[in-house]
């Protein structure tokens, strides 16, 4: 029997079944009208970098919708991009789905998020980033209906790989007028009044994936030019400012962690020479740098928020697209970054032009440790590591229909393998009933739905995170933690006074640290088991 065919009759009974039950696992009746959805993924934005999260980036979208809905404090992703998106797409930890590292295809029983909803009756759209390896054409592999792909991830004005609809694209041309962000949105504002024409009746799902604000630093000029010096006071002076905001906020009530100067280094005289004088490999203390460092940094900064902003400038006209077609109402919004900011020092794509303006297509520049670790604030370590300033993630939910709080916080932990359950139970379908292929493990995630109601109200054993040799579990407000660049050395941190993982208890609380590291090793095991063994890696399709 066809695969392809196996799996639409088993989601046809499935679904048939579903809509037979008539109520879900609370008891309640099925909403008339299922809502839409719109999934909104920033890359390599810090936690705290949103305007509604702390931030001085001018972010009025996503404040707007903050002020609307819900913010989540405690949500997580897994410190990585691809990771990440395949938790997303599957609902598993990346480790289950051989994506962790990427090992060949998804498990033969593994499905992404249109091919549980389509059965339901959604239409599915994919505009931006993918980066999930293990099914690497979104419409043939994942079940979109439509989707642009950049697959090109160093060069924000004139791509060399992309795709649409699983076909390729010609190359951008130099001066072409393109850029990542605008090109992303207006895809899904075209598949939205496609929508809009031709399937009115049905809900969707439009899956909006940017690039930004991901290395290499490249904005429109006239957007880096609001935030020219908006950063020469510095990352130690702004990261206070940032963290006394928070704190009025409520958004945390840890300290502010410390800056850590030797994590990491980028010292290698071939690279520092690339990018010039202005360079600086570490968070060192703002005094400590020269005038022409201190110009450069702050350029650089510049040119991240000036990626941000212009994000939520095109989200901005997405949602307005949504407002036009009179959907907004009965569409659930979330918004979140794939990781925290990013240390990484390095060169790419075309290369890095000293004598070409700061943050244009012939400069290849990248945020570095000091300003991540101000992205990051108040948190510690940066993207690739599993302290909190790797993982730690802004989670903002709108739904005007659905969700009475306006502007309210959410303390529960969270963490992206959420996103299908709670997509799932929106939909009509509660977690305990979503059907799965033969062979698939039960769903790790949580429905984040009862949060919508009132905080507090999401409860779960643990989260688990696994990267690059980088270790965490949470287990209710601890967290055991260590990183490979520190021998692996496990750390424990009391989350509930100690977010900023400042106190280390190890050495106070030994039989926790030996419980929470056995259920670490243990999680680690099954979840690699359940993967199974690799298989044939599919072509990755990312321009250097």
């Amino acid at each position: 029997m066809n695969g392809r065919w196996t799996t639409t009759f088993f989601w046809t009974i499935a679904a048939a079944m579903v809509a037979m039950a008539g109520v879900d696992s609370r008891g309640a009746t099925p909403p008339a009208k299922k809502p839409n959805f719109l999934i909104i993924v920033a890359d390599d934005m810090g936690y705290s970098d949103p305007g509604c999260y702390g931030g001085e980036i001018q972010t009025p979208n996503i404040d707007t919708l903050a002020a609307g809905g819900l913010r989540f404090t405690q949500f997580y992703n897994t410190a990585r991009c691809w990771p990440t998106r395949a938790c997303i797409m599957t609902g598993y930890y990346a480790q289950q789905v051989r994506m962790d590292p990427p090992k060949g295809r998804l498990p033969a029983w593994a499905q992404c998020m249109p091919q549980y909803l389509k059965p339901l009756g959604y239409r599915c759209y994919h505009s931006g980033k993918w980066h999930v390896p293990g099914a690497p054409r979104p419409v043939a592999d994942a079940g979109f209906d439509r989707s642009y792909v950049l697959h090109d991830h160093d060069r924000n004005f004139n791509p060399r790989l992309h795709q649409e609809d699983d076909h390729d694209l010609p190359a951008v041309q130099k001066n072409s007028g393109y850029y990542t962000t605008t090109y992303i949105a207006e895809h899904a504002i075209r598949c939205l009044k496609e929508h809009a024409e031709k399937y009115p009746d049905q809900p969707f799902l439009e899956y909006l994936a940017f690039t930004v604000p991901h290395f290499p630093l490249q904005a429109p000029p006239e957007d880096i030019a609001r935030y020219r010096d908006r950063y020469l006071q510095g990352w130690d002076v702004m990261r206070q400012q940032r963290w006394q905001r928070m704190r009025e906020m409520g958004i945390v009530n840890c300290a502010l962690s410390a800056l850590e100067p030797n994590v990491p280094r980028h010292t290698g005289k071939a690279l520092m020479d690339k990018l010039g004088p202005g360079e600086i490999g570490y968070a060192a203390p703002w005094n400590e740098l020269t005038d022409e460092q201190k110009r450069f940094q702050a350029t650089k900064m510049a040119i991240h928020a000036a990626m941000v902003d212009r994000m939520d400038r095109e989200i901005g006209r997405v949602i307005q697209q949504v407002r036009a077609m009179g959907a907004l109402d009965n569409t659930v919004i979330f918004f979140f970054s794939d990781n925290g900011a990013s240390a990484e020092i390095l060169v790419r794509g075309d290369g890095h032009d000293q004598s070409a303006p700061p943050g244009s297509a012939a400069s290849f520049l990248c945020l570095g440790p000091g300003f991540s670790s101000f992205s990051n604030t108040p948190f510690r370590r940066h993207k690739i590591w599993v302290h909190e300033g790797g993982i730690a993630t802004p989670l903002v939910v709108h739904w005007p229909a659905g969700i009475s709080a306006r502007g309210e916080l959410r303390h529960d932990v969270g963490h992206v393998i959420d996103l299908l359950p709670t997509v799932m139970e929106l939909a009509g379908v509660p977690a305990d009933r979503i059907p799965l292929l033969p062979g698939a493990p039960p769903l790790p995630g949580r429905s984040l739905v009862p949060a919508f109601a009132r905080d507090g109200a999401v409860k779960r054993d643990f989260v688990f995170f696994s990267h690059q040799g980088n270790r965490a579990i949470r287990m209710g407000d601890w967290k055991l933690v260590s990183a490979a660049s520190d021998d692996n050395v496990w750390e424990l941190y009391d989350l509930s006074r100690d977010r900023c993982e400042m106190n280390n208890l190890a050495s106070a609380e030994p039989e926790r640290v030996k419980m929470m590291a056995q259920r670490w090793t243990e999680l680690e095991a099954q979840f690699r088991q359940q993967a199974g063994p690799p298989q044939t890696q599919p072509a990755t399709r990312t321009a250097k």
